[in-house]
């Protein structure tokens, strides 16, 4: 009598642990399909570097996922702003970094999708690594199932960095999808993937000049073949004989 009662509780209680086990596996189940049924992917639960940036003209696997066109280079800019000035092409999907003596750092961005395209000057007035998300009341007005509020980390849309523009609610930020970078697909803020948002960011100072041009006021190379140089690190630069930016 003894040993079937013993074995009867065994058994009870490798039940119980089954029946616990499944349900922490239904929970996890629930829990990432809430997240994607919101349209982000959901946060991993893992610690993720505060203060890590990327040695520019490293390669990473989300660069190369991008068109050659829309990778960070070099070009020649003709340009009368001045060096350490952020220009928006907007119609190009271009954003250019002046570095003076007619160069300039282009990156791939991604810009406001159809009746979100702004132009104008502002200045940075503040830089946050991985910032935190709350989304504004006109965008939940449109989009209300959009949360109210999300911590920064690698599943937040802002990515690993956002400069904040003016008082306005426009950013220039990272993103948690890279496939959007060339696109027109946002409110109104400027994307870079996260490797070139964490290059921008090491660069750009609170204070910093940005000049937004209108979609139809995109930078244009002129009809002679763009000149092709050599850089130090073997990518090429292209020289863009253009009239003055702004």
């Amino acid at each position: 009598m003894t040993r079937l009662i013993s074995g009867h509780r065994s058994s009870s209680w490798r039940g119980a642990t089954l029946i616990a086990g499944a349900a922490a596996f239904l929970l996890a189940g629930v829990t990432v399909a809430q997240a994607q049924s919101l349209g982000y992917a959901p946060v991993e639960q893992q610690a993720f570097p505060p203060n890590d940036t990327v040695a520019p003209g490293t390669e990473s696997d989300e660069d190369s996922l991008l068109p050659d066109r829309l990778r960070r280079t070099i070009v020649t800019l003709d340009t009368r702003e001045a060096p350490g000035t952020i220009i928006i092409d907007t119609g190009n999907t271009y954003l250019y970094y002046v570095l003076g003596g007619g160069r300039a750092l282009r990156y791939g961005v991604g810009v406001g999708r159809e009746g979100f395209t702004w132009a104008g000057v502002q200045t940075v007035t503040r830089k946050a690594e991985w910032p935190d998300w709350h989304p504004p009341a006109q965008m939940i007005a449109r989009q209300p199932y959009l949360p109210r509020f999300m911590a920064g980390g690698p599943g937040n849309p802002l990515g690993a960095r956002a400069m904040y523009l003016g008082s306005s609610e426009y950013r220039i930020h990272g993103t948690n999808d890279p496939t959007t970078i060339g696109k027109f697909v946002s409110s109104g803020c400027i994307r870079l993937t996260n490797e070139d948002v964490s290059d921008l960011f090491s660069r750009v100072q609170v204070g910093t000049k940005v000049v937004v041009l209108p979609k139809a006021a995109s930078v244009q190379a002129r009809a002679s073949a763009p000149r092709v140089t050599s850089l130090p690190s073997g990518r090429q630069a292209m020289s863009l004989p253009v009239a003055a930016v702004y």
